[in-house]
């Protein structure tokens, strides 16, 4: 997982990339609906294909934040981060009335390619694997880890330090102590090795 400062670096073509001030990489082949309610923490790493839909219609003036990532995410090729069924973000009705709840990660998070992340929190130094699907008001606490081509069911809390896997994910193991150095120190990493060829 750790990566070694003797990893070579990761080109990727400058033209196919907006920078931000923030430092933010997003591709121009991803796709940013409703960019205005979407926040980007800074260092944070959007690739090719990937779906990030904040567009949704919301009731009164005003912009709303529908998804905020933190620093240092790295969002895989073709991730999908949304409600993709009826392209809604994760709501529950109260009294009759729509209630959308803002998708909120933390910092230092990796989202493996392909994976699909109806989550409502994702907390800080995690990891998700590739071909994952997170559903509905998914909790993912800090520090935890989803193994690829694992389907996390709706509701579920996966806590802190913990190693999920399978479909339905289930618990495997606890993770160690380090794993929040250790996630740090490989998402510094990748971005710092993410460069324009």
């Amino acid at each position: 997982m750790a990566a070694l400062s003797t990893d070579p670096p990761i080109l990727y073509s400058k033209a196919e990339f907006i920078e931000t001030d923030t430092g933010n990489k997003v591709s121009r082949r991803a796709t940013i609906a409703g960019p205005q309610n979407i926040i980007l923490g800074g260092k944070t790493i959007i690739s090719s294909g990937a779906i990030i839909r904040g567009d949704l219609r919301r009731t009164g003036p005003g912009h709303a934040v529908v998804i905020s990532l933190g620093r240092y995410c790295l969002v895989g090729e073709g991730c999908i981060m949304s409600d993709v069924t009826d392209e809604r973000p994760p709501y529950k009705t109260y009294r009759g009335n729509f209630n959308y709840y803002p998708m909120k990660i933390g910092d230092h998070v990796h989202i493996g390619a392909n994976t699909v992340v109806e989550a409502a929190t994702i907390g800080n130094h995690v990891e998700i694997g590739k071909n994952c699907i997170i559903g509905k008001f998914t909790i993912i606490k800090d520090c935890a880890k989803i193994a690829d081509n694992t389907v996390i069911p709706p509701n579920t809390v996966i806590p802190a330090l913990a190693l999920f896997s399978g479909s339905p994910g289930q618990f495997v193991e606890d993770l160690p102590e380090s794993t929040q150095d250790n996630i740090e120190a490989y998402t510094k990493s990748y971005y710092a090795r993410f460069q324009p060829s």
